[in-house]
Order: structure tokens, then C-alpha cells, then sequence
């Protein structure tokens, strides 16, 4: 009987609370995810009217859509023929439209200054880049972000 008591005690307490027991358990924001940190790899060539870097970014949009910004620390490692991505962007078109609606939403794009040395391709030519965004190397920062816990995605 005292065992049955503290059970309902304890059931009263947490209902005056006002704990949601299943939604404190999964620890999602009402949309069915957590928080979550990502870093997607591009470093292929866009293709037929820039469609696969186009594809990208809309995957990257549709993430964020899915998560919600403020749930979601995502950064873009742009390395090799990834480079044209930025490049294209330079020019007014849906690329850079793109681009600078997830730099908005405070999207990291980081540039790899290896590429840029040997593609001979300064940040002024690129869209919304600064030397601030260069990393040494694309695939050591891949590695780097994986170790720290950012999910690897390659659309």
C-alpha cells in the first residue's frame, strides 16, 4: 500500500510540474529532431546549368526547413571543382540567390586555400567569400568538423 502511494505521489508531482514525460524523453524541438550539427562536402563540378549545385543548396534549404535554424549548426567545405560553385555564384542568378539567402540564415561556407592556389583563384573573385572563410585544407577540415561531432553529408 505505502509502495502504491509514493507511485501516486510521485505521478501527482510530476503532473503539477507540468512535465511532458514523452516529449522531455526524445529531446526534439516539435518537429522530430534535436539539434544537430552537419557539414556538407561539395566538390564536384555544377554541370549543366550549375542544376547539382543548385540541388545542393536546396537540399541544404530543406534541412534547415526540417530542423529550424536555431537547431541547426551547419557548415558548407567547398574544395577541388566545388570552387565554381562560389565562382558562378559571383555572377546575379539563381546561384547567388541561393547562396546568399543560407549565408541569411547564417550558413558557414568554408574554402579550401589549397584549391584557391591551384586554381590561381583570389576570395574577391568568388561570392561573398573572405579570408576568414579559407581553410587550410577542405578534406583536413572535414576530417576536423567529423571529429568534433558534425554528421558528414554529400548531396
Amino acid at each position: 500500500m505505502k509502495i502504491m502511494n509514493v507511485f501516486i505521489m510521485g505521478i501527482a508531482v510530476l503532473a503539477m510540474l507540468g512535465i511532458n514525460i514523452s516529449g522531455a524523453q526524445a529531446g526534439h524541438n516539435g518537429n522530430g529532431y534535436g539539434k544537430q550539427k552537419v557539414v556538407y562536402h561539395i566538390n564536384y563540378p555544377g554541370g549543366e546549368g550549375d542544376k547539382a549545385y543548385l540541388g545542393a543548396l536546396k537540399n541544404i534549404q530543406n534541412h534547415i526547413n526540417a530542423v529550424g535554424a536555431k537547431n541547426l549548426d551547419l557548415k558548407v567545405v567547398i574544395h577541388g571543382n566545388g570552387i565554381f560553385l562560389l565562382k558562378s555564384a559571383k555572377d546575379a542568378g539563381a546561384l547567388q540567390t541561393a547562396v546568399g539567402n543560407l549565408k541569411s540564415q547564417n550558413i558557414a561556407f568554408n574554402v579550401c586555400a589549397n584549391t584557391l592556389k591551384g586554381k590561381k583563384i583570389s576570395v574577391d573573385q568568388l561570392y561573398e567569400v573572405f579570408d576568414e572563410d579559407v581553410v587550410p585544407s577542405g578534406v583536413a577540415e572535414l576530417a576536423h568538423l567529423q571529429a568534433d561531432g558534425y554528421t558528414y553529408i554529400k548531396p
